[in-house]
Formats: C-alpha cells, structure tokens, sequence
C-alpha cells in the first residue's frame, strides 16, 4: 500500500491524469483509489462525494494556469479578456471533459481570485462600472466554457496532437450521438444526407463541427466586439 501521504491536492491531480484516460462518466472515487493504491474509504476523509472531489480538481486546474488567465500586462481591456479566454480554453482542453468538470463546480480556495480582480480592473480602468465588468467577463467564460463543452462532446478524443491542436485534444466522452460524433468526431457526409431536405442546415455542419480554432477565434472577436458596444458603449475600440 502507498506510504506517501494523502492531501487534497494530490488527489486532485492523479484524478486529472486519470481524467483522460476515463473521462467523467468513468472517474470514480475508486478507480481514483486504485491510482493511489489506497482503499477509496480512504478517500473520504478528505471528499464527502465526487462533486467535492471535481471542486477541487477544477480548482487545481486553475492554479497550473493562473498567471495565463490574468491575460496580458500592460494590454487594452480587448486584448487582455481574449489572451485570458484563449488561456481559458487551453486549460480545459488539457483534459478530456475538461469544460464539464470545470462548469458548475465551487472553486475551494481563491486561486482564481488575482486573474479575475487583474481582468476586472482593467475593465474598469477602461470606463466599465464593477457590475458591467463583471457581466463583460462573465458573458466571455460563459462563451469559452461553452465553446469547448461543445467542442469536447463533438471532436475526436484525446490523441497526441495535444492540448495547443485544438479539437485534436479536446476529447468526447461517450459513444456516436445522433449525427455520428464518436472517436473521429461528426460524420458531415452521413449528416449531411440526413439532412438534404435541409440544405443550409447542412451546410452549417463544416462551419459548426470542424475548424474549432477557427471558430473559437471568430465567436470570441464577436463577444468581446459586442461587449464593448452593449456594456461600454458605442465608442469602444473593437478587436
């Protein structure tokens, strides 16, 4: 049996590597313990269920990339939320389902807090009130998030392109959905056909499930543009 000593985030990350491996659907308390070599009551001294244990695994998710999520010195309010978005969406991308784990969980400490506060004086700073900076960023990681929620369920899973490829890396738990998503990502040729009757529908399908760099980019430049126009006012500079 392991003699290493057991603390939160520890755990937390053996539960990332095995993430990619498993994906949510199959991480459990467990298999987690059979990691460690450790008998999962052992487990519950430090996480009452799996959702304590996914807070702190998407807390420790954070804190690898902190720093990236702060954006960049010194840059305007548009650059800075995009170079923090772009960081968002590798941090997720690193781990299969990672947007999921990430959605809905409660951060256990406050990592989080210094990239958030940076974004937010600058957005303030720029001539936001507190309340539109905080729906300007808000409105952006509720984008990112679920960007890659979608681009995780629809994309090929995990191989070697890793996290920097994009979809290549995004990962997809689960077996083929209704339009073939699996391993390789969305059959457009079979939609395609079940979809004839439908011709801009169709269409739709190389814009919406291929070229996820490109489609992130271009939605992102949308939200941030419309930010500034809704939230700041007609004068903003766009990206």
């Amino acid at each position: 049996m392991a003699t290493t000593r057991l603390d939160r985030r520890r755990v937390a990350r053996v539960a990332l590597d095995l993430l990619n491996e498993t994906g949510l659907d199959g991480l459990t308390l467990r298999a987690i313990a059979k990691e460690l070599d450790v008998k999962a009551p052992a487990l519950y001294w430090h996480f009452k269920d799996k959702q304590a244990l996914l807070d702190e695994m998407a807390t420790e998710m954070v804190r690898g990339a902190a720093a990236d999520l702060a954006g960049t010195p010194d840059a305007d309010w548009q650059t800075s939320v995009t170079t923090a978005m772009r960081a968002l969406r590798r941090m997720l991308l690193r781990y299969r389902d990672g947007a999921k784990v990430y959605s809905g969980t409660y951060f256990t400490d406050t990592s989080y807090a210094a990239p958030v506060e940076v974004q937010l004086r600058r957005l303030t700073e720029a001539g936001f009130t507190t309340g539109t900076a905080a729906r300007a960023l808000m409105t952006a990681m509720s984008y990112t998030i679920g960007y890659v929620i979608e681009e995780q369920a629809s994309g090929p899973r995990p191989g070697a392109a890793g996290a920097e490829g994009a979809a290549g890396a995004a990962g997809a738990a689960g077996a083929a959905g209704a339009d073939g998503a699996g391993g390789e990502g969305y059959d457009l040729v079979a939609r395609a056909e079940r979809l004839k009757d439908y011709p801009l529908a169709a269409a739709a399908g190389e814009e919406m499930f291929r070229g996820y760099e490109d489609g992130f980019e271009a939605g992102l430049a949308a939200v941030v543009a419309g930010v500034g126009v809704t939230l700041l006012g007609p004068g903003a500079r766009p990206v």
